[in-house]
């Protein structure tokens, strides 16, 4: 009977094989697998198996979960053992291979296409009772974690979880991994390994847990927190920043010995930092409060290392600064008037100076106020106009920090104020330190270089009031000669001058007039001619150097008179430089006074001739020429620059080029003569509408019609009785006579 079962057991397995066999398409059958199967069922995955079994883990990740795994290579695990000393897997300790192995997993299934950047908890155990280690996921360009460590094969799926294999084992992260993982505290970062710090903060800061100083709580300022800062202090970079003060700023962002989270803080709490204590408050969101009364809030808590907890922060925390420029007047007795008038003043000053700056501010003391109100009438400083006030103020208020050895290395020059000049342009101020630091001739320094947060202070003895172009000229002893000139001569120009304007002048210094002078003397100079002289260097209304070039050339007209009291005329070039009726070129622009501007030149400007504006306009070339080299037997130059009165009718070079070849020397003086008039006929001398005749040095008539036509100002018939000729430019009046410019060379009959 035995036998007979046997028998019958083999046909029946016999029967079952053949009836596989008949299967023409086999269908293997997809049996579901956990984590763990799955990292055993994948060779690269070895290394993990050994681990997660001599750790005690492969049961835990054959659980329910769902888990999220980042699973190390083989050629990870080798890596890592290498580079701790372990030459495998059996040499690392339990515990210290289980935390790793756990900061590895995720509780819940994230699949790649969720993963977000930012932070989150890991099974792994924090150095806290219940609290787990954190993990940096950056999504920006594939998932690198803890940035250390990439994805290289994203979502194997299990039964209980997913695995994303990845290319080195995440190792347990200090604070400072945090900060170098986390580009939101890239800043942060370039000032914790700053080359010329005297701490390592690196080295401190990955103390691991259970060695002195660890554990830490660190307060993390992002990098929008730090361009905060350099706003705030008015610098550029952290370079900007002295050693010393990023060394107690950092400092105060760190407590050694203790791992306080989010729940620990409270109202109130003083929280003891490396760099001294700082306040914590919870009411209303999360803050601290560092001994300046800057309040910083916490933004994201509780990002866990194995040696310290981060907190984020949005303003960095500062150590106890030196007063702002605000708060050092009020701490300055002598200056309490000052701050009476920064308060009384438009414009919100205080706030302005309380602002980042830098500023430099010239601090009038109590008794320069004083003196300041006497002088000008003023009972009190109440009396003084708030808008007049606060103009005055911000004279004394320069942008940037100006040190007193930087005006004694510039000896003397020009700087911008913030107040408002003429034209609407930054008063300029003068300052000479040939003996001690003097500001417009007037207020001396008395205590330089008070720094301050914002800036720098100097106190000095005088109210500096807003200066006219008088003003300006005496305080600068280059312009000494000038002012003696506008003292001696006829009409008050000082007074003139120190009136309401605007004007615009253009001031010859001390050598420009040593060489107009040519060994006389000031006294020499016939007081009437003199006034004439120095109101020829006197346009009025504002004109920048800015307008100048923007014009490139051009007339404009002076405070001086011509025949018939017409007032003078300034030729401007800007091809090569400034330069006036061309011989005073510019050696200082924009000097911005209350009453106009002044433009310091190199050269008298002597009343001019109608020789002066041909030899002066390059349109006039060809005619300069034609009066000399042209014509050698007559002294047409000598002629012109005589007294005259002189009508002249300049033909521009274009209209000599529509001449062609100029002709021989006696017609060719004739041809120049006929452009010449006696008398002095400016525009509104001629009649209006229709015909005005007058006779030319060369003895035809001319013949100008008003009004012109194709543009032309007006139209002119020469003595060969050509009609086609129009004026395009009237009224260059000079001493001796006046130009107008025309576009073709008058001929006369024969």
């Amino acid at each position: 009977m035995s036998h007979l079962k046997k028998l019958t057991i083999l046909a029946l397995i016999a029967f079952v094989a053949f009836s596989c066999n008949k299967d023409d398409d086999p269908k293997p059958i997809d049996y579901p697998e956990t984590i763990t199967e799955l990292a055993v069922a994948t060779p690269d995955l070895s290394n993990l198996v050994a681990a997660l079994q001599k750790a005690d883990l492969a049961t835990t990740l054959n659980g329910a979960g769902p888990f999220t795994v980042f699973a190390p290579t083989n050629a990870a695990f080798t890596t890592f053992l290498a580079d701790n000393g372990f030459s495998s897997v059996d040499d690392v300790p339990v515990d210290v291979l289980t935390q790793i192995l756990l900061n590895h997993v995720i509780l819940g299934e994230v699949k790649s296409n969720q993963i977000q950047t930012g932070y989150v908890k890991t099974l792994a155990d924090g150095p806290v009772d219940g609290t787990k280690l954190s993990m940096y996921l950056d999504a920006s360009s594939g998932v690198k974690i803890n940035g250390i460590s990439d994805v290289t094969t994203p979502d194997i799926n299990a039964t209980n979880g997913v695995i994303h294999i990845v290319d080195a084992v995440i190792g347990l992260p200090t604070v400072v991994d945090f900060a170098l993982a986390d580009s939101n505290f890239s800043t942060l970062t370039s000032a914790l390994t700053r080359a010329d710090l005297t701490f390592d903060y690196v080295t401190a800061l990955s103390t691991p847990n259970g060695t002195a100083p660890a554990p830490f709580t660190v307060f993390a300022p992002t990098n929008d927190a730090f361009a905060s800062l350099l706003t705030e202090l008015g610098a550029t970079s952290l370079d900007d920043i002295d050693e010393p003060t990023l060394k107690a700023a950092l400092d105060l962002h760190a407590v050694a010995g203790t791992n306080v989270l989010a729940a620990g803080l409270s109202d109130d709490m003083t929280v003891t930092t490396l760099g001294g204590d700082i306040t914590a408050n919870v009411t209303g969101g999360a803050t601290l409060t560092d001994s300046n009364g800057r309040v910083s809030n916490i933004t994201f808590t509780d990002v866990q290392a194995a040696n310290g907890v981060i907190h984020v922060i949005d303003k960095v925390l500062l150590p106890k600064l030196p007063p702002n420029i605000v708060g050092k007047a009020l701490d300055t007795p002598s200056l309490s008037i000052l701050v009476q008038a920064l308060q009384a003043a438009d414009g919100n000053l205080v706030d302005v100076l309380n602002g980042p700056g830098p500023f430099t501010v010239l601090a009038p003391d109590n008794d320069a106020f004083t003196a300041f109100l006497s002088d000008n009438g003023f009972a009190s400083l109440a009396d003084v106009p708030t808008d007049v006030l606060s103009q005055i103020l911000l004279n004394h208020v320069i942008s940037g920090k100006v040190m007193s050895t930087d005006l004694v290395d510039a000896g003397a020059g020009y700087a911008s104020t913030s107040a408002t000049g003429a034209g609407g342009n930054p008063m300029s101020i003068y300052f000479n330190t040939s003996d001690g630091v003097k500001f417009n001739g007037i207020s001396s320094v008395t205590t330089p270089d008070i720094e301050v947060t914002n800036g720098v202070i100097h106190i000095v003895n005088k109210v500096i009031g807003l200066p006219t172009v008088v003003d300006q000229a005496v305080a600068n002893p280059n312009f000494s000669s000038l002012v003696a000139a506008l003292g001696a001569a006829d009409g008050d120009l000082v007074t003139v001058l120190g009136g309401e304007g605007p004007f615009t002048v253009l001031a010859p210094d001390n050598d420009a007039f040593t060489t107009f002078l040519h060994g006389a003397s000031l006294g020499d100079v016939p007081t009437d001619a003199l006034a004439n002289l120095l109101l020829n260097h006197v346009i009025s209304g504002v004109v920048t150097s800015t307008d100048l070039v923007s014009e490139e050339a051009g007339y404009t007209n002076t405070l001086a008179v011509g025949p018939n009291d017409n007032k003078l005329s300034l030729y401007y070039n800007t091809t090569d430089g400034v330069k006036f009726n061309g011989v005073s070129s510019v050696s200082k622009a924009d000097i911005v006074t209350s009453n106009g501007i002044i433009h310091a030149v190199d050269a008298a400007i002597p009343i001019p001739t109608v020789v002066t504006f041909a030899t002066a306009d390059p349109n006039f070339s060809t005619l300069v020429s034609a009066l000399t080299t042209l014509t050698p037997n007559t002294d047409f130059v000598a002629t012109l620059s005589g007294t005259g009165p002189f009508t002249v009718f300049a033909p521009t070079n274009a209209a000599f080029d529509a001449l062609g070849t100029p002709p021989a020397e006696p017609v060719l003086t004739q041809v120049l003569l006929h452009h010449v008039v006696s008398g002095n006929y400016q525009s509104g001398d001629l009649n209006q509408s229709g015909d005005t005749t007058v006779p030319t040095l060369q003895g035809d008539n001319i013949t100008i019609t008003l009004p012109g036509t194709n543009g032309n100002t007006a139209d002119m018939t020469d003595g060969a009785g050509n009609s086609d000729i129009g004026i395009i430019k009237v009224n260059v009046q000079a001493g001796n006579g006046v130009i107008h410019v025309i576009n073709k060379v008058l001929l006369p009959s024969s």
